[in-house]
């Protein structure tokens, strides 16, 4: 590989801006690709991917090149000198990268490889409190999994077309894909190119969606005619695969703290042809009352701490603290108590998250049984799904019922 210096001059760029300036990754990629209307398609990926890259192995990267927060320019290029030793790229006669110790930067990666929070890159709280949660087996697998690039899946928009049809019509634009049969709308991407300039996404043929994310809709167990309530929809990808499962047929309420972001559901919704949906921006208690007891279906997608979507999200590892992982649960706990009441008598409610730890998962769903609010409803079941078991995020979701 023959380095460009433009190139990775933006990638300096980028992680100065990640790093020191705590903005958050991929707004800073799509500012940084936009510095030259001239980049190629590999151009693009060569500066998107390394700086990934980089972030994903930041503490790994930091040790072995022996530099410290904030990082200098020089500091900067060189944990971008350790990435090129460790890939075998050979480096350019350049000033910002002289006197690079090639032989010392191998050595002490096969030494620090032998400790997990260096090897998988991981703050000593974070390594700490995934083997406290998980044990040390499945944290280490785990650790491991988040780390790697997470692959590109599609979910198949049923109110449009169907997989088969959604495979040829990308196939005919040049994207191959693979279907995953045990995700009934699944298909997985070949090699990773840009969807969202396709004829098929215009046409509202399908959504980016992980995976693990596209179980979390039909574990709700929705039918068509029901009223459904999506409480914490965000930009609604959850809430689009609602309303596919109901057929456009019935009450889809799609609810959020954020008007912004339901906005964006709202053009998402146009371009998937779904129109049983409405959205309500919660902006006081008189919202959630309105629906109290009449919704047959309630989902729950609480806010959390991220850490199944790491491999899509690697600076949240670098983001993250303590005191935010405590302040969230109690953000969980409450909308668990409020909205819950959302719920008819033998309604269904899903809690999820994109969370593997207890503390924010079964553990939050034992304390809603165990309280007021919660002794109306009966467990019926759960699912943990992990990366390393599943090959997609991490994700939690469990199954209420209203007695």
């Amino acid at each position: 590989m023959r380095l460009h210096r433009n190139l990775v001059f933006a990638v300096i760029d980028a992680l100065n801006l990640i790093f020191n300036e705590k903005e958050y990754a991929d707004k800073v990629i799509e500012k940084v690709l936009r510095y030259d209307k001239r980049w190629g398609s590999r151009d693009r990926g060569f500066i998107a991917e390394t700086t990934y890259d980089i972030v994903r192995w930041k503490r790994l990267y930091v040790e072995i090149a022996e530099v410290h927060e904030p990082f200098s320019r020089p500091h900067l290029f060189r944990l971008f000198a350790v990435w090129c030793v460790l890939r075998g790229i050979r480096l350019p006669d350049w000033k910002q990268l002289e006197n690079t110790p090639e032989r010392r930067i191998k050595g002490r990666f096969d030494e620090l490889s032998k400790i997990r929070k260096y090897r998988e890159s991981y703050p000593d709280w974070l390594d700490e409190l995934g083997e406290s949660a998980l044990g040390e087996e499945l944290w280490t697998k785990e650790s491991a999994a988040l780390n790697r690039q997470a692959e590109v899946i599609l979910r198949t928009n049923t109110l449009r077309t169907s997989k088969n049809t959604l495979q040829k019509a990308l196939s005919d634009e040049g994207i191959e894909t693979v279907s995953l049969p045990e995700y009934e709308d699944a298909l997985k991407l070949m090699e990773r190119k840009n969807v969202f300039t396709t004829e098929a996404f215009k046409d509202g043929l399908f959504e980016v969606q992980d995976a693990s994310s596209q179980l979390v809709a039909p574990f709700l167990d929705v039918a068509p005619g029901q009223r459904v309530v999506d409480a914490c929809a965000g930009a609604g990808g959850k809430t689009l695969h609602l309303a596919s499962l109901m057929q456009n047929k019935g009450q889809l309420i799609a609810m959020d703290i954020y008007e912004s972001k339901l906005k964006k559901l709202k053009i998402r919704a146009r371009r998937n042809g779904v129109h049983n949906m409405e959205t309500r921006v919660i902006e006081n208690s008189k919202v959630v009352k309105k629906l109290h007891g009449k919704a047959d279906r309630l989902l729950l997608d609480a806010p959390c701490s991220g850490l199944g979507v790491i491999r899509r999200n690697p600076d949240s590892k670098w983001k993250l603290e303590p005191e935010f992982l405590e302040r969230i649960k109690g953000v969980q706990q409450d909308i668990l108590q409020r909205y819950s009441k959302m719920v008819k008598p033998k309604g269904k409610m899903v809690y999820a998250t994109c969370s593997i730890l207890p503390e924010e998962n079964i553990e939050q769903v034992e304390t809603f049984l165990d309280s007021e609010a919660g002794k109306d409803f009966e467990f019926i079941k759960d699912q943990n799904l992990f990366a390393s078991e599943q090959g997609y995020d991490g994700f939690y979701m469990a199954l209420l019922q209203k007695k």
